[in-house]
């Protein structure tokens, strides 16, 4: 398998406030299959956002090792991570953050100034918004668009400086399950046409059918690991 991305051995602990140490994940691994979409399947509390914030760069494991594209992304340091941050991964959250005085076409043209995007923004904006079928909602501003719209927004936005990899944590969680399979529809399409590496994490079980690559986490450990 032609993997982009893969976690050896993570462990994440946390200093609790009477001494000791809580270990939101312990000894976990990980491969995302390149191009595809993975997904962490997992509860509230079961260390699957934590897995997520080390992989993408956000957090440092306890333990362990995070390798993109060849390289051991936890040794970077701050200012590497920031860079790598800036040009490589793309990020999606449940709450989509778009700024509200700006139109669909707007938000996603400002987070490529954000990044010093040196093409032409305009163009990559527009076209971005394609990809993910909102060319027709450009000019209107979040609050004309739904929830689902707005996602959709927010995922052009964080492709547009064209990542290797989309991390998404729970991107359809504020969505109802028609909506949510909608954007989870986006991400394969992006792997397929587009070539990126998609790893999102989620509490729907009716997603799970839906992933290349699916793992499920419990109290910080992996006990299940379907990579295709």
């Amino acid at each position: 398998m032609d993997c982009i991305l893969e976690a050896r051995n993570v462990s994440r602990g946390f200093p609790l406030p009477g001494g000791g140490t809580y270990m939101a994940l312990k000894h976990v691994d990980l491969q995302a299959p390149t191009g595809k979409l993975t997904i962490l399947k997992g509860r509230s509390g079961s260390g699957k956002t934590t897995l997520l914030n080390i992989l993408s760069a956000l957090d440092k494991p306890t333990e362990g090792s995070v390798i993109l594209e060849g390289r051991d992304i936890t040794r970077l340091s701050e200012a590497e991570c920031t860079r790598l941050r800036r040009t490589q991964v793309g990020y999606v959250f449940q709450s989509v953050a778009l700024i509200p005085m700006m139109t669909a076409l707007e938000n996603v043209e400002f987070s490529l100034r954000l990044v010093g995007y040196r093409g032409d923004r305009r163009a990559r904006a527009v076209e971005c918004l394609n990809l993910v079928g909102l060319a027709q909602r450009a000019g209107h501003l979040p609050q004309e668009m739904s929830g689902g719209e707005q996602q959709r927004v927010a995922v052009a936005r964080a492709i547009a400086h064209r990542p290797r990899v989309l991390f998404a944590d729970e991107p359809t969680g504020a969505l109802d399950t028609n909506t949510g399979l909608q954007v989870v529809k986006t991400f394969k399409e992006l792997c397929s046409g587009e070539g990126i590496t998609i790893v999102m994490t989620t509490h729907d079980t009716g997603l799970m059918d839906i992933g290349d690559a699916v793992y499920e986490l419990e109290d910080g450990e992996m006990v299940h690991a379907d990579n295709g």
